[in-house]
């Protein structure tokens, strides 16, 4: 009963169809399904390339999108949580979301929320291991292009029938907190663009954001004296919840060139215990399945441990997922009605090594490991 309460989502990466900008950045139609194929074993029983066992698809394509759709809401996903960007006015990466997703005939069947992802953008892709890497896109935005932006997100999303809602208030994440607030100004301008972003929800007929924050390596802010420590960045911040993207991001992964599956798991259990004693608002746990960043890296160098993307790969199976994801359950019990939420990275980080999505060598296993604690 427990599980059947409890909603999981999916954060879904959308480097899968072209898009205007990477066509001038790389050449046209280029994707990150690119680096997928030139993937290659990097040490002894390294298992790459990955095969999608879909093929390369375009996810910006609806027929292709309704595939996932159909697939997720099968296995017992109640819906995807898209990494979203916004550079230079504009969004980035967004057609699988508005041409894809939006336009499927069946996208009723799941639920989406928007990950706002306002980090910078470097051409990581691929990297090589002096880590020399152009930025192309700067995630910072004064208080009028936030405003802009979010008008966008009002309009464009969270007015969509499929947008998810927690108590009729539209749910919307950000991943770094502390880089928005840095570049808006500083807490005072970004409290104050984040109650406007509230006061617009309102108007347009809501009964507010539900803000979720994805804190990790939050730094304290050079003479900032209001926010020091992660509790009071959710209070000032007036956020709703707290949640987690990735297992990387609370440890590093110590074993090289492959870390076990438990060691990672039992880090970020006890990080879940920890959140949820030490923060006033819902921690929703996070189950990472996997992680091989190894596509990222430029091919032809030696793979040492140099940092990410040249850094260790964690090993894992569809019955070690569903471990995690079982006691991800047991953990949210105690979550309210409508916030027993899990999120999962990820349905489709292939070049990071966490999706759920199937592949040649493990078919429909993880699909078939969340199937098997929800249903």
């Amino acid at each position: 009963m427990i599980a059947e309460k409890t909603e999981l989502a999916a954060y879904y990466f959308p480097q899968y169809h072209a898009d205007p900008r990477n066509d001038v950045i790389h050449y046209p139609g280029w994707s990150e399904w690119e680096l997928v194929k030139n993937s290659k074993p990097r040490f002894p029983g390294h298992q790459q390339p990955k095969v999608p066992l879909w093929g390369y698809e375009d996810e910006a394509d609806p027929k292709v999108m309704a595939r996932k759709i159909d697939a997720a809401a099968d296995h017992g996903l109640a819906g995807f949580l898209f990494d979203w960007y916004w550079y230079d006015e504009q969004p980035f990466l967004e057609r699988a979301l508005t041409e894809g997703f939006q336009k499927a005939e069946n996208c009723s069947r799941l639920k989406y929320a928007l990950m706002w992802a306002n980090h910078d953008w470097h051409n990581i892709h691929p990297m090589n291991r002096e880590h020399e890497f152009p930025l192309l896109f700067k995630g910072a935005v004064t208080p009028e292009q936030f405003d802009r932006m979010t008008d966008h997100i009002i309009e464009k999303h969270f007015k969509h029938p499929s947008y998810w809602l927690i108590d009729n208030c539209p749910w919307f994440q950000i991943y770094e907190i502390c880089n928005f607030v840095e570049a808006i100004g500083g807490w005072e301008k970004a409290q104050q663009a984040l109650e406007h972003f509230r006061a617009k929800v309102k108007k347009a007929g809501f009964d507010d954001l539900h803000l979720t924050l994805i804190l990790w390596g939050c730094r304290i802010l050079p003479g900032e004296r209001t926010a020091g420590s992660p509790e009071d960045v959710l209070r000032l911040a007036n956020a709703q919840s707290v949640t987690s993207y990735v297992w990387t991001h609370h440890i590093t992964l110590p074993d090289f060139p492959l870390t076990e599956f438990e060691v990672p798991y039992k880090v970020n259990v006890d990080y879940w215990h920890e959140a949820k004693e030490k923060f006033d608002v819902e921690y929703f746990p996070n189950v990472t399945m996997g992680w091989d960043s190894s596509p990222r890296t430029s091919q032809d160098e030696e793979y040492l441990n140099h940092g990410y993307p040249f850094c260790p790969v964690m090993k894992t199976t569809p019955k070690q997922f569903e471990e995690a994801l079982r006691h991800a359950v047991e953990f949210a019990a105690d979550l309210p009605d409508g916030k027993r939420i899990i999120t999962i990275n990820a349905w489709n980080e292939w070049t990071e090594g966490s999706y759920l999505e199937p592949d040649e060598l493990n078919g429909y296993g993880y699909l078939e490991a969340i199937r098997n604690v929800v249903k």
